[in-house]
């Protein structure tokens, strides 16, 4: 079989996370071709290529979708340029990976889905394509705790702490659609819906109690008016009840710990790193006690990244040889998960219970 041949917008030679990640995931999965690129100025694209090695390369978006050696156009840029540049990959008739999140608002959000109705489409929600979480759902599904009674997670955020790194301002306001919302807690929410399941109802408190941080380039104090505490309560579908935790920043005690309980037994998922979706994670049960450390069985992992879980490219590998299987999650799915960050909004904006099940 032919391989897919991909074209990553926003991949540059000054590095970034199309570099850090998608390049290296590429090169480990067969059945791709890093065929293009595009970035800023067909200057900078030219220097990309040559240093990664591939053939086309475009300073304009529109030019790579339409080129007919692209089967797959990936975009890895911040989200408040993916409108642009998706729909001309939408209208090519492309293959879309686009990555998280997937719009800037909700009405973005449900715009992209509705343009890409019946397209082949997929979005960067790692955490689904993790060896250790996929083992995780496997457990809770043949039984391993018995029937879910409640379910905690404490987490943080990475960023939105005391100080903002270069070339992240545009993540300390919520008009940029990159928020602790929208980032770090998309992906918790969409690692619960595929452990343990939607929620039925929540109850939502936000807040931003740093509200001003320090540039780490210029060291000045600038206003950051996103959310740097998030806190849900709620009900799952299946009846567990939800305790959730996002604290911006970064803490010597935890940043990532969730247990799930049950009738039978305990499933703790731990990561020294805040971002558990492109991190080291690791697993203990136990259904007598005492917590063991569990190992991943070897058919959930990809042989060739054997011992390489804790390498930002990891996740991303594995999310790409699902896509081949056409098992990644696309731009509907993406739509609920918006919906369920609007809701989680709406209660903290109302100081009421959301019932988005029933929405």
């Amino acid at each position: 079989m032919a391989p897919v041949r991909v074209g990553i917008v926003g991949l540059s030679a000054n590095g970034g996370w199309a570099a850090t990640a998608h390049v290296p995931a590429l090169a480990a999965v067969d059945g791709y071709e890093l065929r293009a690129l595009s970035a800023s100025s067909a200057e900078s694209a030219r220097v990309a290529g040559e240093k990664y090695g591939v053939p086309l390369t475009f300073g304009d978006t529109g030019e790579l979708a339409r080129h007919p050696e692209v089967d797959l156009v990936v975009v890895a840029v911040k989200v408040s340029e993916h409108r642009a540049l998706i729909e001309p990959a939408l209208a090519a008739g492309k293959q879309v990976l686009s990555e998280w999140p997937l719009g800037v608002s909700l009405a973005e959000t449900e715009a992209l889905a509705e343009a890409a109705r019946g397209k082949p489409t997929a979005v960067g929600l790692q955490g689904r394509s993790a060896p250790a979480l996929r083992y995780l759902r496997d457990l809770i599904k043949d039984g391993y705790v018995g029937r879910v009674l409640s379910t905690s997670l404490i987490g943080s955020g990475g960023n939105w702490g005391p100080s903002v790194r270069a070339g992240r301002d545009y993540q300390l306001h919520p008009e940029g659609g990159a928020t602790m919302l929208t980032i770090p807690f998309a992906h918790t929410v969409d690692a619960f819906d595929m452990v343990l399941g939607r929620f039925a109802e929540l109850s939502a408190t936000m807040a931003t109690v740093r509200s001003r941080v320090r540039d780490e380039v210029t060291g000045d104090s600038v206003p950051m008016t996103a959310p740097d505490q998030i806190a849900v309560t709620g009900v799952l579908t299946g009846g567990a009840v939800v305790s959730l935790h996002l604290r911006g920043g970064s803490s010597p005690a935890t940043d990532f710990h969730w247990e799930i309980n049950g009738t039978e037994g305990t499933l703790v998922v731990t990561a020294a790193d805040p971002l558990f979706w492109i991190a080291k994670l690791t697993l203990r049960g136990s259904r007598t006690g005492t917590l063991e450390k569990l190992t991943v069985p070897t058919r959930y992992e990809l042989p060739q990244l054997a011992g390489r879980s804790a390498e930002p490219s990891y996740n991303v590998a594995h999310a790409y040889a699902r896509h081949l299987k056409g098992d990644l999650p696309d731009f509907a799915h993406a739509l609920r998960v918006h919906r369920v960050l609007d809701a989680v909004q709406r209660s903290a904006d109302a100081g009421t219970r959301i019932y988005p099940d029933a929405e």
